[in-house]
């Protein structure tokens, strides 16, 4: 439950940034972060966990591509 607890903790600070205009950067940096923390609660969730594999190859994916871009991403 740490994990998910590390998940949630990191959606609340993406939040704040988001509503206090945070920088790109560091929207970006937590965004990153929020993906490792997402992949080591998927390790130890049990049962099927192909939704949240999904989902975290999608943000991974949007991160990546925000670099290429210039535009923010918004969890």
């Amino acid at each position: 439950m740490d994990e998910a607890r590390s998940v949630l903790r990191r959606l609340e600070r993406i939040e704040a940034l988001e509503r206090g205009g945070g920088a790109p950067e560091a929207m970006l940096a937590e965004l990153r972060a929020l993906v490792a923390e997402a992949e080591a609660w998927v390790r130890v969730e049990p049962g099927p966990t192909e939704d949240a594999q999904d989902a975290i190859e999608r943000l991974r994916r949007a991160v990546g591509d925000t670099g290429r871009t210039g535009r923010t991403l918004v969890a």
